[in-house]
């Protein structure tokens, strides 16, 4: 009987090692899909809205999508309808919106594709608020370029949060991801050399998941603790 006991207490202590450990898990996502294609999160609760006057469909979504039930229903979220040359950088493009609440070492993972004539440039925002965005301490300050040539789905873009305060158990959590300038010259410039920038280009996004290791409750916590303690102190009377 001490034994089972004993053995119970050990996978205990083991079980809560692991939940304390946390491995990643997505706590929102969205993958687009439908045969009319939604912007309702397919996992989680979440919500996705268009912001500075950007535009959205719903258009052939990413090869790794595998979730969808046919091709017909793999579907990304298209956005259009950006800024003029040269005007409301960072301002035009998506949010996202969910709470973080019960999640730490927080990351935001998407696919993305351009279309020929949409600004080769965009930025992560985040937000502790749901209304002030920043990229402040994010790597290349939040900035992805996409590769020359247009209209391929680029590498998976990730931005890893862990390090920014306020962003893990956090309600209000929200980021965007929008177009911009290139950088160095001020100017919108198109994904394919051989293109014009215009407003009409698009931004088509996939797979946008909201990734975190569960936190344990202090019940838990202490449960795990205790049983660990316990587990110790058999090995020692042994």
């Amino acid at each position: 009987m001490r034994r089972k006991l004993v053995c119970g207490i050990v996978a205990l202590g083991a079980s809560f090692a692991s939940n304390l450990c946390g491995a990643g898990v997505v706590v929102v996502g969205w993958n687009f899909n439908g045969v009319a294609g939604t912007s309702a999160p397919s996992s989680g609760v979440g919500v996705a809205t268009t912001v500075g006057g950007a535009s959205a469909n719903f258009a052939a979504g990413s090869p790794a999508d595998t979730s969808a039930g046919s091709s017909a229903e793999n579907k990304g979220w298209n956005l259009s309808g950006f800024a003029a040359q040269g005007t409301g950088s960072g301002e035009r493009g998506v949010q996202f919106s969910c709470s973080t609440v019960g999640f730490d070492s927080i990351a935001v993972v998407w696919q993305e594709r351009h279309s020929n004539s949409a600004s080769r440039f965009v930025q992560f925002q985040y937000s502790r608020d749901g209304k002030a965005f920043t990229s402040d301490g994010l790597t290349n300050n939040g900035i992805f370029e996409a590769s020359l040539g247009g209209d391929v789905w680029q590498a998976e873009r990730r931005v890893d949060l862990k390090g920014i305060a306020g962003i893990s158990g956090n309600s209000a959590f929200a980021f965007r991801i929008v177009s911009i300038v290139d950088p160095a010259s001020g100017q919108y410039l198109p994904t394919s050399a051989s293109a014009n920038y215009s407003p009409s280009g698009t931004i088509r996004l996939d797979l946008v998941n909201i990734e975190g290791a569960a936190v344990p409750a202090p019940a838990t916590i202490a449960l795990g603790a205790g049983g660990a303690l316990l587990a110790s102190g058999a090995r020692r009377r042994r």
